[in-house]
């Protein structure tokens, strides 16, 4: 049960910093951007991050208890973690969708790697990681699409 807990500690707390890289940026900057019809309200962010956090946590304890902490799947779980925290501050901290952009396409491709090495330690851990993966997917559209409408 302690590895459950360090897992959600650790997964909530990467929310928690990418949250402190995105709010400052929310009222003026992000309010300001162009952005598609099909972007989601402000609001749904953080809810649907919170699930796919949990999630995350749950999958990493699974992995976590059948090879250790320092066994590569855990290792590509902890890149994406970095990753994910990574995005938040060169989208929002840095102002920089096209940078993000790059950097989303990269983190994308470690959930990709970190899900099948999961899956293959324990399968429901590697399915835990799809929605994130998913997710992170329409994410990537959203900042490519941000990025082309506001880079004239």
């Amino acid at each position: 049960m302690l590895r459950l807990l360090i897992c959600i500690g650790i997964c909530l707390g990467t929310a928690g910093l990418g949250s402190l890289l995105t709010r400052p940026a929310l009222p003026e900057w992000y309010a300001s951007l162009n952005k598609p019809t099909w972007t989601p309200p402000n609001w749904l962010f953080g809810p649907v991050w919170t699930v796919l956090f949990l999630m995350m946590a749950a999958a990493a304890w699974l992995v976590w208890e059948k090879t250790g902490l320092t066994a590569r799947p855990m290792q590509l779980f902890l890149v994406q973690l970095l990753l994910n925290v990574a995005w938040s501050g060169l989208f929002f901290g840095l102002r920089s969708p096209r940078a993000a952009f790059a950097e989303i396409i990269l983190l994308w491709a470690t959930i990709l790697v970190t899900s099948v090495a999961f899956w293959r330690t324990t399968p429901i851990a590697g399915w835990l990681l799809l929605p994130y993966l998913i997710w992170t997917g329409y994410a990537a559209v959203l900042n490519l699409s941000i990025w082309r409408l506001n880079s004239r």
